[in-house]
């Protein structure tokens, strides 16, 4: 009897010892991936930059066109000093307008060269004090007057985003996005069988109906959404 209760002792204290060994390795293990985690972060916030030159505007711009033009892609807007400018000559069918450094966030767009006297008047009209809807509202008239012109179909890619970091390797932009506009002066959801609201995230819908401004949206998913 002795004997058995010495044995059923010295199994007790290796069960013990054992369950120890696991919960002291477990968190071992725990800490380390923590730790590596943790590394991983810090590595990553330290390939990050601020969008503090004329290169990085153009590189981070780039990121609204199609991968395979960008390198042909005319690159204007805001330089560093704060002079609307030419970044960057192109030769292709795409103009880029780069974010503005002196604006809060990021936002960068690509558009088909045939937009850009619309685009261009929308920037003068501002440049004059003009509202937004008051801007809306003049080339409104100078649409129906023929005096500016949207080619159905034309697109606008924009890459927007809270952050203003930005890779220099990838030139991603932290956080950013892409959406995209198609435009179709003064199509209406009778004409286009599209819903005047977005029935779900990611779904097409129509934007300012049976207007010059009339386009279809179009906004994917975030990446850490999908």
């Amino acid at each position: 009897m002795k004997n058995i209760i010495i044995a059923f002792i010295f199994i007790g204290i290796f069960i013990s010892c054992n369950s120890s060994e696991k919960t002291k390795t477990g968190i071992q293990e725990s800490s380390v991936h923590q730790d590596l985690s943790k590394n991983t972060a810090q590595k990553i916030n330290k390939e990050l930059l601020p969008i503090a030159t004329d290169n990085a505007l153009i590189a981070t711009a780039l990121m609204a066109a199609p991968e395979e033009s960008r390198a042909g892609c005319k690159v204007i807007g805001y330089n560093m000093a704060g002079e609307f400018v030419t970044l960057k000559e192109g030769d292709n069918e795409f103009i880029v307008l780069a974010d503005n450094p002196n604006q809060e966030g990021f936002n960068a767009a690509c558009y088909h060269k045939d937009l850009e006297p619309f685009m261009a008047r929308g920037r003068a009209l501002k440049a004059e004090g003009k509202t937004g809807q008051e801007t809306f509202a003049i080339r409104e008239v100078e649409m129906k007057a023929g005096k500016l012109k949207i080619t159905p179909g034309a697109t606008l890619h924009v890459y927007y985003g809270a952050k203003t970091l930005y890779n220099p390797t990838t030139s991603i932009v932290k956080g950013a996005q892409l959406r995209y506009v198609v435009y179709m002066p003064w199509a209406t959801s009778a004409s286009t069988g599209l819903p005047s609201s977005p029935l779900a995230s990611n779904h097409p819908w129509i934007m300012d109906p049976g207007t010059h401004r009339a386009h279809i949206m179009i906004s994917p998913l975030a990446e850490d959404k999908k």
